[in-house]
């Protein structure tokens, strides 16, 4: 990434005061999460819509002042890409490794956002950044066009169900800003995103180094005349009408205060994950399908009439009931799946491979249970779009969780693989669709020994299932008790 003065480069002041348009707490609030291919200017465009936007302190641009003339940029100007490449390992090397979270705001609306690695070997980190995002931007260089890291990119987006996509060609003035070179890469990557399914893809060209079409429109594109980049991110729909969507309220504490003045008080305590709570309703506990009332919904600040997503609350029943921590309170009248067999598509996060078999502890909301994988029956290669499937136990191999050579057991999952696997849990969870049910589809596989987590899964069909359905009898270890 190139290191000279970026335009109109100049010493930024403190961030507004809350109740200003910096504040955060007043407006709408985007997550997006960026990705793309090594070198695409991924950080620099971070470090470009942060200065932009003037959500630099003058103490953070000191230290990366600093980091640049220390990479011997000095007399050169400051390399904006410093601002997320947080780590020293990134730093030194000139590219992203971790997953760097950055927070600003404008006058109409706040953001949460995600640089996410561009390297193959970090595909867990750009899971874990695109997991809760609601846009994401695809970088293209557009000396190279979309490359392979790109459209695995564009893959795991429609994996993980990205509401919104921009796709923004970079390093446009490396190219004389040629609008046939921005066409056919904009072309290229439609086509491939109408393959996974992608919703609608807003392309701009852009040159982050010098902020063109990044914040303020570019003399530089007259034959474009489309938003900025800035102007796509405050202007994407993501209000929900929580009226419409279904109740799901994860319980993460019971609260028993017992003193003088609430000898009997019982409350659930919890974030609204989806839809709305009111007094009055009438709700049902999963997974043990109990129902009660809702008598009253407390805050710290008082008592509210109702509750939406993602306000944290707690609610009293009217009923005594046995509700406890990793419960969902959900509608009296939706019939919502519950099960303890679990069919879902993980990502693989650890170098310890995936054997089949294993005892490993589920994590599906707030909710941790017990569980053996059973099996992984399918792989997927999110480069050439195609599934490897197995339709029966691999008894040629002994999978050895800590070989992480290219030779290892074939049916089983290593380092950034992403496949569908099956679990047997020992007592019954909510099973929501990922599809439908982004805050509440979601699970973690974690070793019961160590706590460390081997992979993030989505329940229910989903990228991968399309190219390769479940076949109604592949359950064939339920014969054999498994």
């Amino acid at each position: 990434m190139g290191t000279h003065t970026p335009a109109g480069l100049t010493r930024q002041a403190p961030a507004a005061p809350a109740g200003t348009p910096g504040d955060h707490t007043r407006r709408d609030l985007l997550r997006l999460a960026t990705a793309g291919s090594v070198d695409d200017g991924k950080s620099t465009l971070i470090g470009r819509l942060l200065y932009d936007t003037k959500s630099v302190l003058a103490d953070q641009l000191s230290a990366v002042e600093r980091a640049t003339a220390a990479r011997g940029g000095e007399g050169s100007g400051v390399d904006l890409a410093l601002l997320t490449d947080g780590l020293r390992a990134e730093r030194e090397q000139g590219i992203t490794i971790d997953v760097a979270y950055r927070y600003f705001s404008t006058a109409r609306r706040a953001f949460v956002l995600a640089d996410t690695p561009g390297h193959v070997q970090y595909t867990r980190n750009m899971v874990t950044g695109a997991s809760t995002a609601e846009l994401a931007i695809v970088l293209v260089d557009a000396r190279k066009g979309v490359l392979e890291q790109t459209r695995r990119h564009a893959a795991l987006t429609a994996l993980l169900r990205v509401p919104h996509v921009v796709l923004a060609v970079n390093k446009m003035d490396l190219v004389d800003f040629d609008e046939s070179t921005f066409r056919s890469i904009a072309t290229q990557f439609a086509d491939y995103a109408r393959v996974l399914g992608l919703p609608t893809v807003h392309a701009v060209p852009l040159s982050a180094l010098d902020g063109d079409n990044v914040v303020e429109r570019s003399g530089r594109t007259p034959w474009y005349d489309g938003p900025t980049l800035l102007e796509l991110l405050e202007s994407v729909p993501v209000a929900r009408d929580a009226a419409v969507e279904p109740l799901r309220l994860p319980v993460q504490y019971v609260i028993r205060p017992r003193t003088p003045e609430h000898p009997d008080y019982r409350g659930y305590a919890g974030k609204v994950a989806s839809g709305v709570v009111r007094v009055g309703d009438d709700v049902r506990v999963l997974p043990s399908g109990r129902t009660s009332r809702v008598v009253g919904l407390d805050t710290f600040d008082g008592p509210l009439a109702a509750a939406d997503a993602p306000r944290s609350v707690t609610v009293r029943l009217a009923d005594d009931l046995d509700v406890a921590r990793g419960d969902v309170l959900v509608p009296a009248d939706e019939q919502v799946a519950t099960g303890q067999d679990l069919v879902g598509t993980v990502c693989w996060l650890t170098e310890r491979r995936s054997v089949p078999g294993a005892r490993v502890l589920v994590r599906v909301g707030t909710r941790t249970v017990r569980g053996l994988l059973r099996e992984v029956d399918a792989r997927l290669d999110v480069d050439t779009l195609t599934v490897e499937q197995w339709d029966a136990v691999d008894t040629r191999h002994t999978i050895d969780a800590t070989d992480t050579s290219a030779e290892a057991a074939p049916r089983s999952l290593g380092l950034n693989a992403i496949g569908r696997v099956r679990l047997r849990l020992a007592e019954p969870v909510v099973l929501d669709d990922y599809a439908t049910h982004r805050r509440t589809g979601g699970f973690l596989v974690v070793d019961p020994a160590d706590g460390s987590t081997l992979a993030a899964g989505l329940i229910g069909p989903t990228l991968l299932d399309r190219l390769a359905p479940v076949r109604a009898d592949d359950d064939w270890l339920a014969g054999a008790g498994i």
